[in-house]
């Protein structure tokens, strides 16, 4: 696919230069998947997204098969791809064991996995927000020791389903444990798509006046509402550099049943493109990887650029 001349490039005043695309598509689009994806392909999706010029791709999970069956094959996709040039590579472990297992075959970033809402640690960890908190601490610990670098994913941080709005005082909270605990960044998730954008730089402001810096954040939005690129650019806005997103629009959250897709990278970089922000990302390559995903998974991606652009090469 040829890369499009549109959108046209009109910068706004006020925001980065560049934006790192953490690209998530191959791990939380993949995981809620019922039919299991073969190894290959993910392993393919991973090569075609690097080619595609995304630097940063989470890469899988080293969680316990039985919690998510769709990545319970980590030990054999990792080594097929670990060796991608220029191409970090971060994997979800959520607790000794998992880092055990990344460590040994040579995973250097990992993620762990926290709630701000104890409704959602019970459901998704079985344990309150604090029991997971200190389950983390020797998990990153450990990471930091062997040289490691550690990303910090908070759910539940501008709405929860069982619990409704949550007070920014309390997602500051758990942010300042795991950055004490060791983490070099935070992602902060919108996992069932309900903040609106001064949600987005009230909770931004205040993690600032607590301390936190914006250039150890990234934001994680999904797109239930239709609000993932206007907080995405209040985000930009407020100085964050790092933003999520997963190719072609794919996945969920198999805890929150009312989450939906992930914003797609397609619509974060023809939005992006258009501001005159640097990506480093082939959009034409980038839709063509995940034309050929949904292809896999036999039907149509959700995203809006990919079907716009897709239908403009038929």
């Amino acid at each position: 696919m040829t890369e499009p001349q549109l959108p046209m490039v009109v910068p706004a005043p006020g925001l980065p230069a560049r934006v790192r695309i953490h690209e998530v598509g191959a791990r939380d689009g993949l995981q809620n998947e019922k039919a299991t994806v073969p190894t290959e392909v993910k392993a393919e999706f991973v090569r075609r997204l690097a080619d595609a010029g995304l630097t940063t791709i989470e890469a899988t999970s080293f969680v316990h098969p039985k919690w998510v069956p769709q990545l319970a094959d980590a030990e054999q996709l990792f080594p097929l791809v670990r060796d991608l040039d220029g191409v970090e590579l971060p994997v979800l472990v959520p607790n000794d064991r998992g880092l055990e297992r990344a460590l040994a075959l040579g995973a250097r970033r990992v993620a762990v996995f926290a709630s701000a809402t104890e409704s959602f640690a019970k459901a998704n960890l079985n344990r309150t927000v604090d029991e997971a908190l200190a389950m983390f601490e020797p998990v990153v610990a450990r990471a930091k020791a062997e040289q490691g670098h550690v990303r910090g994913y908070l759910s539940m941080c501008f709405g929860d389903p069982w619990e409704g709005p949550v007070p920014a005082d309390q997602v500051v909270r758990v942010c300042k444990a795991l950055m004490d605990m060791g983490c070099d960044e935070l992602s902060l998730g919108d996992t069932i798509g309900v903040a609106t954008p001064g949600q987005v730089t009230a909770l931004l402001t205040a993690l600032n006046a607590a301390g936190v810096g914006t250039d150890r954040i990234g934001v994680h939005f999904h797109d239930t509402y239709g609000q993932a690129l206007a907080n995405t650019y209040a985000a930009l806005r407020h100085g964050v550099t790092t933003v999520d997103a997963s190719a072609g629009g794919l996945g969920g959250c198999p805890y929150a049943k009312s989450a939906t897709g992930n914003l797609a990278t397609e619509d974060l970089v023809w939005m992006l493109r258009g501001l005159g922000i640097d990506t480093g990302v082939d959009l034409g390559r980038l839709v063509a990887t995940s034309a050929w995903m949904a292809g896999q998974l036999g039907r149509p991606s959700p995203s809006r650029t990919v079907r716009a652009l897709s239908h403009q090469e038929q």
